[in-house]
């Protein structure tokens, strides 16, 4: 019964990534323009080869853990690392493990962002970038922009779906290694096609056909759906194997941490500035 529970609920996931795409319209993406796009471009692949490299030749951890802790702090938190979990199909206390670190390191940043603001390190103008490109979760890009302003939450949850949509194409590419690594030569590459479902939805959600509450309850939906792929994840998890993991996928995770906060208000200010 379990097992077949479990099952269940990773499908869930899967149609809980799915509907995710109904958060993001390209007309968002197109408002916020290529300074956005770029910063997000740059942050997401530097903070991900930054966890992955230290994470396995410096920290000498699993592979896996460091791909799943930094996909999560590079693009969308909870949701990139149960995606990636999708592929690899690894340990459940690995998964428990990367997620916590977004919800540690993520909650400090929503408080930490609003403090930054008032220190003036940053013009309005772009510190909602700032957010979007560096922030964990939507949730929390919300909730950092939301002490600040409107307008400046308005900006970050648009550069944080953007980058939400870089799932996709890492997916694919994710895809790809798997092939390669796979001792199978005639394997076949495992295609996301829940990815590929999720950037039809944002297409779907861009026509602007479907009415606004509709997609407001498939939100909600949505919402439900990947707070049970959650609850199915923490059920399986062997917590004295996150134990024996150790410090150092935290020390990781705070070194990526690091890396958006100083990193990102470094590349807004040359973006901005050419």
């Amino acid at each position: 019964m379990f097992i077949f529970f479990n099952y269940f609920l990773k499908k869930i996931l899967r149609l809980g990534i799915i509907l995710y795409g109904f958060r993001i319209t390209f007309q968002q993406i197109i408002q916020v323009g290529f300074d956005g796009f770029f910063i997000d471009i740059i942050m997401l692949t530097t903070t991900y080869f930054i966890g992955y490299y230290l994470g396995t030749r410096l920290f000498k951890l699993d592979k896996d853990l460091c791909m799943l802790t930094s996909i999560g702090s590079s693009i969308c938190g909870a949701a990139a690392i149960l995606g990636t979990d999708s592929m690899l199909k690894t340990k459940s206390h690995k998964v428990s493990l990367a997620v916590s670190t977004v919800v540690l390191f993520g909650t400090i940043a929503m408080f930490l962002y609003p403090v930054l603001y008032n220190i003036g390190i940053l013009p309005s103008n772009v510190f909602g970038i700032y957010i979007g490109a560096t922030v964990h979760e939507v949730a929390q890009v919300v909730a950092a922009g939301s002490a600040i302003s409107s307008n400046i939450t308005d900006t970050a949850v648009i550069v944080k779906l953007t980058r939400v949509m870089m799932l996709v194409p890492y997916l694919f590419f994710l895809g790809l290694y798997l092939k390669k690594k796979s001792k199978t030569q005639t394997a076949k590459i495992p295609i996301p096609w829940f990815a590929v479902l999720f950037v039809i939805m944002c297409i779907v959600n861009s026509t602007n056909l479907i009415p606004r509450y509709i997609t407001d309850r498939i939100i909600e939906l949505d919402i439900i759906l990947l707070t049970m792929a959650m609850f199915a994840l923490g059920i399986e998890t062997n917590f004295e194997k996150i134990k024996g993991l150790g410090i150092k996928p935290i020390l990781v995770s705070l070194i990526m941490f690091i890396w958006l906060v100083i990193g990102g208000f470094l590349t807004i200010n040359i973006i901005t500035k050419l």
